[in-house]
């Protein structure tokens, strides 16, 4: 018969509810004695209240008729009859409460009844009722002597009351000590159903802690010799009980069972490991490991196979083999192929392949004593890094168990690496033995290299050595260059002081020259006009070298800059026809200019530089052209222009001007050299054409400052075209900004001339229509030759002039006379220099809006910055348009 489980959890649920059990039966009999308790308790304290209550009330009563009695029987007053009268009137329902109260006792009854004899008996003796009470008042012996006996009375029921009062408080302290006896045995009652409970909760406790801490230790014990170096696996827990600790005994039981049997697998896997070590071939080492497999797995017939190369193929071929006979030795097929059979598939799959069902025809095991056969076949492949590299096929008489199958795992995850480690050593063998023989022919190459080596190393020798030199060379460049810069500030320093030097003698020059060639007072011959104009023209034509020399110098250094703006491409045909279809008509010349239609309105760029190059290619188009005609194209780019033109472009949008002549050409020997600096064509002293040869490289060097260039195609005798292809500078926009209002410097480039004259009205007209008489202009300058032509000049406009040689004397003028209009300054001067001049001029609040025109010859690209921030209004540069300069006064003086 089975045995009935009664398991841990039942037991500790029947302690606990043993416990609980206990725990209420002693909780409804302590209530049952607290209910108890409590009534005593509160008729204790409410029959205690309500008998004193009364008691002080009849007292009160009896009191209160007393003293109206009195107050009555003494002042004959009404008003003290009112209390008597209540107090007559309650002190009965007084006493029917306590009668009521004290009902069951006896003694206190009696003591009220004497209480209420004594009380009638004192109402009788006062006269009973209002009318008789004041009876004998009159006779003084009388009314004492009642008196005195009412007196009496009242002491004695106010002494019965005091009786009744003291009885009453020995029976409440009685009533008090009974709940007192009754709390100590509820306490002692509590204490010893604790004691019980404590008692039979102890005994269930110590009997379920003994059955389970008995297997707990046993446990402990066994795991215990498990951990310690032993090992100790063989003992079993025995355990009676059917619980949860028989569950821990069992599970414990299999832990050591399964623990054994892993000791055992590793203790046969450590001697699988132990006998293949140091083996080299893998003949030996198959032989040897399907051997010990038939041993470890109970087999009777095994096979090993090598994964090997066969005709190209991989293939599966037997290596070893255990228990062969050597008439069946053709059961053991010595080669499979991948896939072919079940080794075949095995090694494809890597997988174990199991059979329990042998058919009777499959393989016999045979001994001296007969043969049999199996019952078992196992084929297990051998892995390594996910690759089959060998293949083992066991047959046994018998079923393989789960423990062997474990164990085969357990070698198996060992047996790749072992059969791996042997493989690789017989290769590194080989290899060896192949190295050796390289090693042999390395070393006659080795001697080849030395040789090879030597002649390198006096190669390298030779080579650092040149980098030596090289890095020689590289200093003295580095050297050369800060050299070559300090030879360009110097020459930029020095060009820009020859300006000053130059244009200084230049500006009276040109002055006087034009005054004279204008005879407004009409003193000159027609000869005499004709070397003034002379005179003005050289002095221009001096002055456009001037300007030609600074432009190149600034083009080399890299100091020029250039100020992107909108072009109106569609006035620049106008612009063009304004210069110089009165130099075509001179020369009877046609002149025309196209526009393409696709070119747009707006065009970003150097609107100056653009025109700059544009009227040079012109001017040289029209010196060089005798007869025929000379014609502007404009038209955007082609894509295969802008590829092969201008290969730096950002844009798609460029555009191309073409300068077409029929004038003499250019023979190809000398298309190149006619851009280089002070070179011409026709080079020699006797040349037919002058000019500088500057023009034609100041427009290449600044075609290229635009990010484009100059292509030319010329035929001598026919005619020259120089096509100028220009990229927009949109991007550039941001960079820099295009300053309209410069048109009022003098630019050191010859473009500047139809600069200011868009932006002034021309200087001829409006002088001749506009008044400077009697406006008071102030002159400050310390060369003579310039004060002396302004003065004559100004003084014919009926202009005031005033002359000072320095700042300082500038300043003392003002403050001489402060009706200057306006100043003329010029910047380099002795004692004190133009700039500090304005910068005090400003400081005096009387003069900040007066207009300051400065003048320099300098012409450098900061002086117009510098004069701006120094106060000047205004600014331009030497060699003076006299025209120019009267229309910029008459902008000021109109303010």
């Amino acid at each position: 018969m089975r045995k009935m489980r009664f398991g841990i959890r039942s037991k500790i649920m029947i302690g606990y509810v043993f416990i609980i059990f206990c725990v209420t039966i002693s909780f409804v009999l302590v209530n049952r004695q607290l209910d108890s308790m409590q009534k005593d308790r509160n008729y204790v304290i409410e029959h205690d209240f309500a008998v004193n209550n009364e008691t002080n009330q009849l007292e009160k009563y009896v009191m209160d008729m007393e003293n109206g009695q009195r107050g009555y029987l003494l002042t004959g007053d009404a008003t003290y009859i009112e209390p008597y009268t209540t107090g007559e009137t309650k002190w009965r329902d007084s006493y029917n409460q306590l009668r009521e109260l004290t009902n069951g006792n006896p003694v206190q009854e009696q003591n009220l009844t004497t209480l209420k004899e004594s009380i009638e008996k004192w109402l009788v003796q006062t006269g009973g009722t209002v009318p008789t009470m004041r009876t004998g008042v009159s006779n003084d012996s009388y009314f004492n002597f009642t008196f005195f006996v009412t007196h009496q009375n009242i002491l004695d029921i106010r002494s019965q009351l005091g009786r009744f009062r003291s009885l009453e408080m020995d029976y409440v302290k009685n009533r008090a000590a009974h709940l007192d006896s009754q709390n100590r045995m509820l306490t002692h009652s509590l204490f010893f159903m604790l004691g019980i409970v404590l008692f039979f909760s102890l005994l269930a406790a110590l009997v379920i802690s003994r059955s389970i801490v008995g297997t707990i230790k046993q446990v402990t014990r066994s795991i215990t010799k498990l951990s310690s170096m032993k090992r100790d696996s063989s003992k079993r827990i025995q355990v009676t009980m059917n619980d949860e600790v028989k569950d821990l005994a069992d599970a414990t039981n299999a832990l050591l069972e399964s623990q054994e049997e892993l000791v055992w697998q590793q203790r046969k896997v450590t001697e699988v490991v132990q006998m293949l070590q140091g083996i080299s071939d893998l003949e030996t080492l198959g032989e040897t490991f399907i051997r010990k497999a038939a041993e470890l797995f109970g087999a009777s017939f095994g096979i090993f196979y090598f994964r090997s190369t066969h005709e190209g193929k991989e293939v599966m071929m037997k290596l070893a083999s255990y228990a062969m006979m050597g008439e069946n030795n053709e059961v053991g097929k010595p080669i499979f192929r991948m896939g072919e059979g079940l080794v075949g598939q095995c090694a494809i799959e890597k997988r174990i392949v199991h059979l329990r069902h042998i058919p009777a025809n499959y393989i016999s095991l045979t001994s001296g004593l007969g043969s049999a056969r199996a019952q078992s076949v196992l084929i297990v492949p051998i892995v390594h890094h996910q690759e089959v590299i060998a293949v083992m096929e066991l047959a046994s008489l018998h079923e393989f168990t789960l423990l062997q199958l474990s164990l085969m795992d357990e070698i198996l995850e060992v047996l790749g690496t072992i059969v791996h480690s042997v493989q690789t050593r017989g290769e590194v063998e080989r290899l060896l033995r192949e190295s050796q023989v390289m090693m042999e022919e390395l070393q006659i190459q080795q001697e080849e290299l030395h040789t090879t080596n030597e002649q390198l190393e006096e190669r390298n020798r030779y080579a650092d050595e040149r980098t030596r030199e090289l890095e020689h060379m590289k200093a003295s460049f580095e050297e050369h260059a800060i050299q070559l810069e300090m030879s360009s500030r110097y020459k930029s320093e020095f060009l820009a002081n020859m300006s000053h030097e130059l244009r200084t003698p230049l500006n009276s020059v040109l002055i006087l020259s034009q005054m004279l060639q204008e005879n407004n007072n009409r003193t000159l011959t027609s000869e005499e006009q004709e070397y003034a104009r002379v005179i003005h023209s050289s002095g221009n034509d001096l002055l456009h070298l001037i300007n030609d020399i600074l432009d190149l110098s600034k083009v080399e250094a890299g100091k020029l800059d250039i100020h992107v703006g909108e072009l109106h491409v569609r006035g620049l045909p106008e612009l063009l026809k304004s210069q110089f279809e009165k130099v075509a008509e001179q020369r009877n010349l046609a002149f025309q200019i196209t526009l393409d239609p696709q070119v747009p309105h707006i065009f970003w760029t150097d609107e100056q530089r653009l025109c700059q190059i544009i009227k040079n290619l012109l001017s040289n188009a029209f010196k060089f052209t005798h007869r025929g005609s000379v014609q502007v194209d404009i038209r955007m780019c082609t894509l295969e222009e802008i590829a092969n033109l201008l290969p730096s472009a950002r844009t798609a949008q460029a555009i191309a001007v073409s300068v077409r002549d029929t004038g003499i050409g250019i023979g190809p020997e000398k298309q190149e050299l006619i851009f280089e600096p002070f070179r011409q064509a026709d080079g020699t002293t006797n040349r037919k054409y002058g000019g500088t040869g500057l023009g034609l490289s100041i427009c290449r060097e600044l075609a290229r400052l635009l990010g484009g260039s100059i292509l030319m195609q010329s035929e001598e005798d026919k005619g020259s075209t120089f096509t100028l292809f220009i990229p927009s500078l949109l991007h550039l926009l941001g960079e820099s900004s295009l300053l309209v209002m410069e048109a009022a410097v003098a630019s050191t480039s010859a473009s500047s001339e139809y600069l200011l004259r868009d932006i002034y009205l021309p200087a001829t007209d409006q002088v001749a229509t506009n008044d400077f008489t009697d406006r008071k202009v102030l002159v400050v300058d310390d060369d003579v030759r310039n004060v002396f032509a302004l003065c004559n000049a100004f003084e014919k406009e009926g202009i005031i002039v005033s002359v000072a040689q320095n700042g300082q004397e500038c300043l003392e003028v003002l403050e001489k006379d402060p009706g200057i209009e306006l100043i003329l300054m010029d910047i380099m001067m002795p004692v004190m220099d133009g700039y500090e001049a304005m910068r005090l001029i400003r400081k005096n609040s009387h003069y900040q809006q007066v207009p300051i025109i400065a003048l320099t010859a300098k012409a450098m690209k900061q002086d117009r910055e510098i004069c701006l921030q120094a106060g000047a209004s205004d600014y331009i540069s030497k060699p003076l348009n006299l025209s120019q300069l009267l229309s910029l006064m008459l902008v000021w003086l109109s303010k």
